[in-house]
């Protein structure tokens, strides 16, 4: 299976040499896209320098930062227009550890998969040194985008996922609509809901020692207003079904 690996960065220069050494590492017959928003520290120059050595390695630089939800869809449209058979993703900052790609990968035809999610939320997942106060409203948000949407997933927000390409065409993932972290969920959502097979496979989140992380309480806020809007649109539509039914 020819395989695609993307990671979206923006101001990743401390981290992207060591990310993309590791990937190799990791995962050396896949090819990397480097999706690019215009980092002004230079993080797009210092991936072609690393990329020309180590081969296999693109950066797709784009005109600005639109958020990471454009940033996977610009991404994924040229892997599945390269006719990528797996197209996989996650962060650069090193809070995902590339050595475990193989393993999710793997999970594709041994849980025969649509989608894996690298999760902190089930058995053997952990987020170490995380505050209680952190790991708490992860949890919560979690929780209520599982209860809102009516799915089984426990680690819907996820940034480090494994994806048959057929499954993101059966989506349609070009008509989603989050820009930032929720297209996580809503891309897990559609998933789920035309009858694809999303299994969670443990991780361990390490958070960046590196850089700033680029979640605050808005992009948070954005995310449960839109869960929000899903669940009762589905639920509405429910409902209109079984009223024309009868």
């Amino acid at each position: 299976m020819r395989t695609l690996v993307i990671t979206p960065t923006y101001d990743e220069a401390d981290n992207i040499e060591e990310f993309l050494r590791r990937t190799r590492a990791a995962v050396p017959d896949a090819d990397v896209m480097v999706v690019d928003d215009s980092s002004p520290d230079g993080t797009a120059d210092i991936a072609e320098r690393v990329g020309a050595e180590l081969g296999r390695i693109t950066v797709f630089r784009r005109p600005g930062k639109d958020g990471l939800g454009v940033a996977y869809r610009a991404g994924i449209s040229r892997g599945l227009d390269e006719g990528y058979d797996v197209i996989c993703h996650l962060d650069a900052d090193l809070s995902h550890d590339p050595a475990v790609l193989p393993g999710l990968i793997g999970r594709l035809d041994a849980d025969g998969a649509d989608l894996v999610i690298g999760s902190r939320y089930v058995a053997g997942g952990s987020i170490p040194n995380w505050p209680f106060r952190r790991r708490a409203l992860s949890k919560m948000g979690n929780l209520y985008a599982g209860l809102v949407l009516g799915t089984s997933v426990r680690d819907n927000t996820s940034g480090y996922r494994v994806y048959r390409a057929d499954a993101l065409r059966a989506i349609d993932y070009s008509k989603t609509r989050a820009k930032g972290y929720g297209f996580m969920i809503e891309t897990a959502y559609l998933v789920w809901q035309t009858g694809g097979t999303v299994v969670e496979s443990p991780i361990a989140f390490t958070d960046r020692v590196r850089g700033h992380s680029k979640m605050t309480l808005h992009v948070a806020a954005e995310e449960l207003a839109l869960v929000t809007g899903w669940g009762l649109r589905d639920r509405f539509r429910r409902l209109v079904g079984r009223f024309r039914r009868h």
